[in-house]
């Protein structure tokens, strides 16, 4: 959806006040405007199946004392989550690692980390079966629940159980735009392209008990869910790891403990 679009979202969804919304866009787009309101009502139509069927979406998390060693975070329960660097040639950037924004083990101090999972009752991404419109509707919105339900969670950790943003007050906007401190940096995503991660995120959080199983190549099932890492430094921030050079490569199959062909099967680089 056009991003002229998006104030949609704010408009009655009353038949006089969406016609009102689709006459002030102009000429050109109100094509699209009433292709657009379609899509809108059809999806608060599934969202409404969902809502009568007591469908659920759910997130675990667990915070976890632990200090980066090198590109590891060692966690304090004595498991190593490897990650990678960056290797591009800019000068005037650092080469990031997600270790980059947890405590050192050298300054003998101890830091925190978050681990995560969210997922939908499988029931939504199966619905409409006969109906591929709807179907692919219902897939969308379950994986937009999802992330929702870790949007939320993630803020109730930032201000109350990790607690190290107590006075965060943001609107919907701002929590969109990110303007809170911390990172959620998830498994299969630019910064950590690693989805074999989830094999230790498993181990230690049980995703089982929100629903997640995973395949032999770190797939989560259901479908609409995610995982990954919540970390508090004020300067942390997303970014693409990209390619990397084959001496990281070798040395981070020695981490993870695979051989080179296993380990290639799960980057998604």
């Amino acid at each position: 959806m056009p991003t002229s679009f998006s104030a949609l979202a704010n408009v009655h969804r009353c038949p006089g006040c969406q016609s009102a919304w689709i006459n002030a866009q102009p000429e050109a787009s109100k094509g699209k405007a009433i292709e657009a309101v379609r899509l809108f009502n059809d999806a608060w139509e599934v969202l409404a199946h969902f809502i009568e069927r007591d469908f659920r979406a759910h997130s675990l998390v667990r915070l976890v004392d632990a200090n980066a060693d090198g590109d590891d975070v060692l966690l304090a329960c004595g498991e190593r989550i490897p990650l990678l660097r960056q290797q591009h040639e800019r000068a005037s950037e650092p080469c990031l690692c997600l270790s980059d924004f947890v405590r050192p083990l050298s300054t003998g101090r101890t830091d925190k980390i978050g681990l995560f999972v969210s997922s939908c009752d499988v029931a939504m991404e199966e619905s409409f079966p006969n109906d591929p419109y709807r179907h692919m509707l219902a897939q969308t919105l379950a994986d937009r629940l999802a992330e929702a339900a870790i949007e939320k969670t993630h803020q109730y950790v930032r201000t109350t159980l990790w607690g190290y943003a107590p006075e965060e007050r943001l609107s919907p906007q701002e929590l969109f735009s990110e303007k809170y401190q911390g990172i959620r940096p998830a498994v299969g995503y630019p910064s950590l392209p690693d989805q074999s991660l989830n094999f230790i995120l498993d181990k230690l959080l049980g995703f089982q008990q929100v629903g997640v199983t995973l395949t032999e190549s770190g797939a989560m099932r259901p479908h609409a869910s995610v995982s990954g890492l919540m970390l508090s430094h004020p300067a942390a921030r997303y970014f693409t790891v990209g390619t990397i050079g084959k001496d990281q490569f070798l040395d981070y199959a020695i981490r993870r403990g695979m051989d080179a062909e296993e380990l290639a099967r799960y980057l998604t680089m």
